[in-house]
Parts: structure tokens; C-alpha cells; sequence
């Protein structure tokens, strides 16, 4: 992890800021609240978004293989999962990994003063709480820690946020596994098994490299490594049909596992299609 704020994690917050100038039928995600985290440049690129219309979303689409579609429907199914959760009762939410994520103010209503807990990179945290302030934006229980998870415990940053260990706990781990080592991940899930309740849920996205000798499949598994460019290089991957084997090692069950194509039919509703190397996962604490 590059010691500066996480520039993937400004992507994906242009992303969900740039659906915004879709009509409400057709936007997959609605976060009107994402362009206050956007630095100078990426405003820029917010407003040119803006300008080419309907031009603009092809050549979106097709330079990126779906990939903005994929980011945008992970967001919007994950959504979906933690409503669902809070509507049954929940002790508290912990985002790992938090980025620029508007949550808890996106969700206020269903989540009302549900303790939550935001854990990232000092570097990333640090400029998520000045765009916070500058926003203007307040939730009556959120406490964020800064904590570089390389080097330090996850127990403790929970301990430090003021984590109800054994509480029914729902987890958003998004957009990060593929930066972690197989390793991190396990010892990750072990960790948030053996500090949430019965009950909890988790859930997170995977990167799953397609099989197959063909041109688009190797593209597919060699063009990921491009972020290395930004200093946040792809280091793990999973196949879905091997995930349950991983997890339940680690104290969790799958309960749910959403690939591009059930991502396409539940999440999105002008045919835009999904990047096919990537799937959702919500995950249960028997």
C-alpha cells in the first residue's frame, strides 16, 4: 500500500458520482453525496462526464469492458444486503476499508444511530475525514480509525473504534481483497469471525480470474495488473466455486454469491453490461 490516500478508492467514488448524470430509472447506484470526496482532477472529469452525455457512457463502456458497471452494481447489491440486515436488526456496521464510502449518510433512515465503525489507511482515513468536514456531513455514532492493518492488528483498530465484540455485526469489505495477500485474507476473515456474533454478515468482492487460453480471457488476467501503475497492484484472486472451501475455515458460510451475470439482472436496468472477471459474496457468522 503506497503511503498516500488510495487512488483506486477515488475511481470508484468518480464512478458512482458520474452515475448521477443518468436519468433516477436508470442510474444503478444514487449517491449524489459522492462528487464532495472527489479531488480537483477527478471534479474535472465529473463535469467533461457530464457534458458528453449519452457518448460518453459508450465509450465509458467500452473502454472499460464493464468494469464502471461492475463497480457501480458490487456498490448497489451490498447496498441491497446491509438494508436488508438493519431491517432485521443489526448492533452495529464496520466498513473495512471505509474509502469514500457515503453510507451512513446515504442510508440514515434505515440505519437511524446503528453504531458504525470505519476502519483504512491512515492516509486514505485522513482525507475521508477532511472531505467529511468540509461536506458537512454528521452521523451521531461513526467513529473512524486510521490504522495500517500491515502493521498492526485488526483486533486492536476494532478495540480502538469501539467495536461491541459478539455484537450482530454487518461488515462491508469492499473493493480490497484483490489487494491483499491469500494469507491477509484468511487471517482477515479469521479475525472479524472471532470478533462478530452469531448471525453477522459480511460481505466483499472478489477477483476471479477467467479460465481459458483464449485472447479476451488472458486480457482479462493480465490487464488487472495494470494498477500496478498507481501503486495498488492485483496480488490475490479466487475462483467463486472455491470460496465456500476458503471461508469456512475462517468461521464463515457463504450465504449468497452474485457473478457478473446475476449482478446484470438484479443491479442493472439499461443493459450496461458487467465486467466478467469480478463477483460479489455475502458471507454469515454461524
Amino acid at each position: 500500500m503506497r503511503d498516500a490516500p488510495s487512488r483506486t478508492a477515488l475511481a470508484v467514488c468518480f464512478l458512482r458520482a458520474a452515475d448521477q448524470r443518468r436519468p433516477a430509472p436508470r442510474r444503478i447506484v444514487d449517491d449524489p453525496l459522492a462528487e464532495h470526496f472527489l479531488t480537483p482532477g477527478w471534479g474535472l472529469a465529473l463535469r467533461a462526464a457530464r457534458r458528453t452525455g449519452r457518448w460518453g457512457e459508450r465509450v465509458e463502456a467500452e473502454l472499460g469492458d464493464g468494469l464502471a458497471t461492475y463497480v457501480l452494481a458490487r456498490h448497489r447489491a451490498m447496498d441491497d444486503a446491509l438494508l436488508a440486515a438493519a431491517d432485521g436488526g443489526l448492533d452495529q456496521l464496520l466498513l473495512l476499508g471505509a474509502g469514500y464510502d457515503t453510507r451512513p449518510w446515504r442510508h440514515a433512515a434505515a440505519l437511524g444511530d446503528l453504531p458504525i465503525v470505519e476502519i483504512d489507511h491512515p492516509a486514505t482515513a485522513a482525507r475521508r475525514a477532511d472531505r467529511i468536514r468540509a461536506a458537512g456531513l454528521h452521523h451521531p455514532a461513526r467513529t473512524l480509525v486510521p490504522v495500517d492493518l500491515g502493521r498492526s492488528p485488526l483486533a486492536d483498530a476494532l478495540v480502538d473504534g469501539g467495536f461491541r465484540r459478539g455484537g450482530t455485526t454487518f461488515v462491508v469489505w469492499e473493493g480490497v481483497t484483490m489487494y491483499l495477500s491469500r494469507a491477509a485474507v484468511r487471517a482477515t476473515l479469521t479475525a472479524l469471525a472471532a470478533a462478530c456474533g452469531p448471525g453477522s454478515e459480511l460481505v466483499l468482492d472478489l477477483w476471479t480470474p477467467p479460465d481459458g487460453p483464449g485472447r479476451r480471457a488472458s486480457w482479462l488476467r493480465a490487464s488487472p495488473q495494470l494498477l500496478h501503475l498507481w501503486g495498488e497492484p492485483i496480488t490475490w484472486g479466487i475462483h467463486p466455486d472455491d470460496l465456500d472451501a476458503f471461508a469456512a475455515p475462517t468461521g464463515w458460510r457463504v450465504l449468497d454469491l452474485w457473478d457478473p451475470a446475476a449482478l446484470a439482472a438484479r443491479c442493472v436496468a439499461d443493459g450496461r453490461r458487467v465486467y466478467p472477471a469480478m463477483a460479489v459474496a455475502r458471507l454469515v457468522r454461524p
